[in-house]
């Protein structure tokens, strides 16, 4: 079997967790901030997973990671 090729976008977006989930990072953190709440960017900041219906699609992206 030939090796698979990780799809670098998605390398760059994604990583996974120690039991084998992927984490993400969060949406609109990069202009037209001054209008959003200091709550809302501050929740913005932290990372969160990907929907389970979506990881097995990305989990063939990102094989080797």
């Amino acid at each position: 079997m030939p090796k698979i090729k990780t799809n670098r976008g998605a390398a760059k977006r994604f990583r996974k967790t120690g039991t084998g989930r992927i984490r993400r990072n969060k949406a609109f953190t990069s202009h037209i901030l001054t209008k959003k709440t200091s709550k809302r960017k501050r929740d913005l900041r932290h990372a969160t997973l990907v929907a389970k219906v979506d990881e097995k699609n990305i989990s063939r992206l990102i094989p080797y990671i």
